[in-house]
């Protein structure tokens, strides 16, 4: 983007990196308006890479009724599939199920079967649930994804890591998303129309001046400092979005955020097959299971209330006890902390719209537009990684008028960077990597291909060895997609290379994290200008 003189005045600034702001930013640049977005930290450093990385519909939210919400996300997979064939694909959902297992005792659903089938003391007949499975299947205009299906669990591989009180299962289709990637290929999209983007750039002040916001940012790394105006601010904070609205613009509001706390486990694999399993528990909570990472099994997540945004959240002893126990009820042999080998966590900004529990507290998104302070301002509350595309859509509903050349919406369907491939064509592509670069094997391969998609051969360029790569840190991690990774993806650090970039992290060393970050800061002032293999 051609460099701003300090005296223009951008059309929108975003403040938050994390995938409702660099969706809104993708969306609105696409348009034709001029933005600028700033993230303190990372791009995904919070909520956008701590989810339990599904696109999906929301299954269990249809026991709250909240049908709109399930049907925008469930049009939302297909969409979003054809778009980043890469980093999502379709997967499998097995859900167990035995005549005993209770639901969420104060959602709709419950109540209402409370009156009219009170014997059934919360448990859910299988009628209902295939009931809301035939819902989920064909709320969206299904077309890539597969319809439910049931299953012997007597016969079937599904059934043998499970406890021999399960009979049968149903089985269902949602999507995996590398949610950390996703925010990043939006970033660097709307960087490659127009947008600029800054990492590791905190927002210190806002203040309406002439109709116009004054916004100073403050370079977290140099302490340099600067100052943008914009004719629109969004407020896209995430957990700190109340935080901004009070401190940073210093509006008086009555809305605001209720913080739910998500937690994971990572452990060794489970079980052989490649399918998820959906646990519901006696407290009506769900916990998914789902392969992870080839070697490893993701287990989760929690609904726990979190009382301030500023302090990191993790996986509690508690926590983690309870999903241990909880995976343990339904598997013949029991999962341990032994068996654990990391654990994450992130806070859910949800629109507190006063709900008795953290579990019953909506998913869905809240726009607020503030014109008090006299120029606008858009506050983001709330959303869900499946239906960001749609949020920024609306988002964009919100915005355009304040700018009347905006063009029409655009994103939906358009591919993402390497994302220029059919959905089915994963393999096909995993195959061309390996023919050109035949010193790759397919678990190098793949793990490219599902990281970069179509860039891999761009990545990689005319290298002919393994050597031409440059140093390698670990896993395959070599010097010139680390370039590739500070160049292209604003990555600056190792945790952004190791934890959000990939899930290498998983595999290195201690010793080849610490050469990979004095390797990083030795290089993070090269021109971005330089392709990869220069740096």
């Amino acid at each position: 983007m051609k460099e701003r003189d300090t005296h223009d005045v951008v059309d929108l600034f975003v403040i938050g990196g994390g995938i409702n702001g660099c969706g809104i930013a993708r969306d609105a640049v696409g348009r034709g308006l001029s933005v600028e977005l700033a993230e303190m930290n990372d791009l995904a450093s919070a909520t956008s890479s701590a989810s339990t990385k599904l696109f999906h519909g929301g299954l269990r939210y249809l026991e709250y009724w909240e049908v709109r919400l399930v049907h925008e996300a469930l049009k939302e997979r297909e969409t979003l599939l054809r778009a980043m064939p890469h980093i999502s694909w379709p997967m499998r959902f097995v859900l167990p199920y035995h005549k005993d297992m209770r639901f969420e005792s104060d959602t709709p659903t419950s109540k209402l079967l409370g009156v009219v089938m009170p014997w059934m003391k919360g448990r859910r007949p299988a009628w209902l649930i295939r009931l809301g499975l035939f819902m989920y299947d064909n709320l969206g205009g299904r077309q890539i994804l597969k319809g439910t299906t049931a299953i012997d669990l007597k016969r079937n591989p599904e059934g043998v890591p499970l406890d021999d009180r399960f009979e049968r299962a149903y089985e269902y289709s949602d999507c995996w998303i590398e949610d950390s990637r996703l925010v990043v290929l939006n970033a660097r999209d709307a960087q490659a129309r127009g947008a600029k983007i800054n990492v590791q750039t905190k927002v210190t002040s806002v203040e309406q001046k002439d109709g116009v916001w004054v916004v100073a940012l403050q370079d977290q790394s140099s302490d340099e400092t600067r100052e943008v105006r914009a004719r629109m601010l969004v407020n896209a904070g995430g957990p700190w979005v109340e935080d901004i609205i009070r401190n940073t613009v210093r509006i008086n509001s009555s809305e605001g955020v209720r913080l739910v706390r998500g937690s994971h486990i990572v452990t060794r694999k489970l079980y052989d097959h490649d399918k998820c399993y959906f646990f519901q528990g006696e407290d009506g909570r769900i916990v998914f299971t789902i392969p992870y990472e080839g070697d490893f099994t993701l287990i989760g997540t929690t609904d726990m209330e979190h009382a301030d945004a500023d302090v990191k959240p993790v996986c509690t002893p508690e926590e983690t006890d309870y999903l241990l126990a909880f995976v343990s009820k339904y598997l013949k042999t029991a999962v341990s902390r032994d068996d654990i080998v990391w654990t994450y966590s992130g806070v859910r900004p949800l629109y507190d719209d006063g709900a008795t529990s953290a579990v019953a507290a909506t998913r869905d998104y809240v726009l607020k537009v503030d014109e008090s302070a006299g120029a606008p301002l858009l506050n983001v509350f709330g959303g869900k990684i499946t239906t960001y595309r749609k949020l920024a859509e609306s988002a964009l509903e919100k915005i355009t008028p304040f700018f009347s050349d905006a063009g029409a919406p655009w994103t939906a369907g358009v591919a993402f960077p390497g994302g220029d491939f059919p959905v089915d064509g994963v393999d096909d592509l995993i195959a061309r990597v390996m023919k050109k670069y035949q010193f790759i094997n397919t678990k190098w391969a793949t793990r490219l291909v599902k990281a970069y998609g179509t860039e891999t051969f761009d990545l990689l360029g005319d290298v002919a060895s393994k050597e031409d790569l440059g140093r390698d840190f670990g896993a395959d991690l070599h010097e010139r997609e680390v370039s590739w990774l500070m160049t292209k993806e604003f990555a600056r650090t190792a945790e952004d290379v190791l934890w959000r970039r990939s899930k290498l992290g998983l595999r290195l060393s201690a010793q080849s994290v610490d050469a990979l970050s004095e390797w990083m800061k030795t290089h993070r002032k090269c021109p971005s200008s330089r392709a990869p293999h220069e740096l």
